[in-house]
């Protein structure tokens, strides 16, 4: 896979983040509907952090999320994401390079196993994002998303 010229790091620990900042938008279709999701990363408390907020508005409701990335105690890059359903999760950076090699992916015990997510250019300046559970035959994908400028 060709590396994307518009998928560069910026500086720091954090720079792995400079190719998402900003807003994006996906629509697609889901089980529960047509759905609009936003993703919105942005540098936080002095640079120090990202935050991304996600509000997913499907036809009857909206589900939101609020993210942190930033480097933790022990100087790893981790994430801490809050839900308006009361769940809250956090990990680690992870290699992902087996999606892309530019790919920047996050891992997680979640209550349901081990998880991770992670995101990749496309070809037209957006990105993919995709979510995977860990199984015992490999990884299973159940959310995929493909996100533009809006």
């Amino acid at each position: 896979m060709k590396q994307n010229k518009n998928w560069q790091k910026g500086r720091g620990k954090l720079g792995i983040f400079k190719p998402l900042l900003g807003s994006w938008v996906c629509e697609t279709d889901t089980e529960r509907g047509p759905l609009v999701c936003s993703r919105t990363f942005e540098p936080f408390l002095d640079n120090k952090y990202i935050k991304l907020t996600v509000i997913w508005h499907f036809v009857t409701s909206n589900y939101e999320e609020y993210c942190l990335f930033g480097v933790d105690k022990d100087q790893q890059i981790a994430f801490w994401s809050f839900t308006n359903d009361g769940k809250q999760s956090n990990g680690l950076l992870t290699d992902v390079s087996d999606i892309h090699p530019q790919a920047i992916g996050f891992a997680a015990q979640m209550p349901a196993g081990f998880a991770r997510q992670f995101y990749w250019p496309d070809d037209q300046g957006g990105f993919y994002w995709a979510v995977e559970s860990k199984t015992s035959k490999g990884w299973n994908r159940f959310v995929e998303h493909h996100y533009i400028k809006p």
